[in-house]
Order: C-alpha cells, then structure tokens, then sequence
C-alpha cells in the first residue's frame, strides 16, 4: 500500500486528477470504477478543468459507479445519477453507452445486483477504482460487518451513513435507508485501487486502515490484501499517524 501524503483537500483533488488522468491518456482502453460524495468532488473538478484545458478524451473510457440509493429516480436530485451527470459526465465526452450505475429503481433488485457484476466481467472488470472511506470504515456503503466475500448487493445503511449523508437532503426523512453497492468483493477485483481521504473527521478510520487488524467490523482493512493500493491522504486525515514512514510500505 503507497500512501502519498498531501497538504489538504484541494491538493489531494489535484493529485488524484493527475493520477487518473494519467491512466486515461496512456490507454486504448480503460475502466474506471468511480464513487461520489465529497470526497471526489475535487478530483471531477480538476477532470472537467483537464478537459477543457487539454481535451484529454473519455470516449475510450467505461465506467462503474460504486453504488446507488434504492428509491431514487434518476433525475433526483440527490441520486448518484444525478451527481455524476452534474459533477462530470455531462462536461467531458464520454460515452452513454460507457456510462454504468445500479439501478435502484429497479423492478427485481437482486437481479439488478447480478446483472451488474456480470457486466462488469464481461466488459473485463475495473482497471481503477475510486473509493473513499467512511468514517466507521465503510468502502462503497459496505457497512462494519460486511462479508469480505460479498458482492454487488442491497444494503440497510447504518445510521451513522445516514447521518453523515443528510446534508444533501433537506430532511433527514428524506435520507434513502437502502443502497445498492458493490460488494467488498467486486472491489478487491479491480486491478488498482485508489483511496482517497481528507479531513479531521477521517484520522480514526485511516489510523485503523493503515494500523489495525483485519476485522469485517472495518470494511475498508480487506485493502491491506490487495496488491495495488494507492492513498492520497491529506494532514487532517493522518494526524492520528506517527510519522508518514510509518505508513508507506
């Protein structure tokens, strides 16, 4: 596991751009398994600079989305949909037909859970995926407990997800209870990974990814057995660490 350190938020937005970025262009091929909330926020922004500045091109690029609200439609507000649309697909020129996400709408939602890990397969399975850690050590919403051999599946969100989720829902009652989200197992699958993670709130969780034991009551320390494992981390997020030698192995 690389762990690069960084000064804050924006200069971990801009590092993991780069890296991404960096994927893209050097590829005939990519596919990208991509997250949303605040953390990746920075990291489209800089995409959708990159773009403009560069004309870096996506029409080579397929993506998957880690997870999705159960209940939600797509023109939602607050669906994953939505974000990613507003955040990055409509200003770069990937394709629709590149474009992948749950359904949470959807008529059987087991079988939408299959039907997206086998699309995954069949298109050759993630390259990169983008993941951000929950602050009780979830990854996608995998919540503590979690079997490390799960895949995509439905799951009730803790209320501490909830919780951490509301600000962009006007009420709490308002906060969908289930999601779908790839499983622990359909991530350890992708190639590499890349964790990003910034701010004081995330110092516990990252103290116990990079110090801890391997427990699925911490989802996110099943990375510790994958062999491509980047981190940009900002000085908030490891203030709970020794020394950043401590941490790069």
């Amino acid at each position: 596991m690389e762990v690069i350190k960084v000064k804050n938020y924006n200069e971990m937005s801009k590092k993991a751009a780069e890296y991404i970025i960096s994927k893209v262009r050097s590829s005939n091929r990519i596919h990208l398994g991509l997250a949303t909330g605040g953390t990746p926020l920075g990291l489209y922004k800089y995409m959708v600079l990159d773009f403009h500045k560069n004309k870096t091109d996506y029409r080579h690029v397929t993506s998957f989305n880690l997870d999705e609200y159960v209940g939600l439609s797509e023109e939602n507000p607050n669906s994953y949909h939505y974000y990613m649309k507003e955040n990055l697909f409509s200003h770069i020129n990937i394709l629709d037909s590149n474009v992948h996400l749950p359904d949470g709408n959807g008529v059987s939602l087991q079988k939408e859970c299959v039907q997206y890990d086998k699309l995954i397969k069949e298109c050759g399975g993630i390259d990169v995926q983008v993941l951000g850690i929950g602050q009780n050590g979830h990854i996608g919403f995998n919540e503590p407990g979690t079997s490390f051999g799960t895949k995509t599946h439905v799951v009730k969100l803790t209320e501490s997800t909830r919780q951490a989720n509301k600000h962009f829902f006007n009420h709490m009652d308002e906060v969908p209870t289930h999601a779908i989200t790839m499983g622990i197992q359909s991530i350890m699958n992708s190639r590499e990974i890349l964790l990003l993670a910034s701010g004081i709130e995330k110092s516990a969780a990252m103290h116990k990814l990079l110090h801890g034991d391997l427990n699925e009551q911490f989802p996110a320390s099943i990375l510790q057995l994958h062999p491509n494992v980047t981190v940009i981390a900002d000085l908030q997020s490891l203030s709970s660490q020794i020394s950043i030698q401590d941490i790069t192995t």
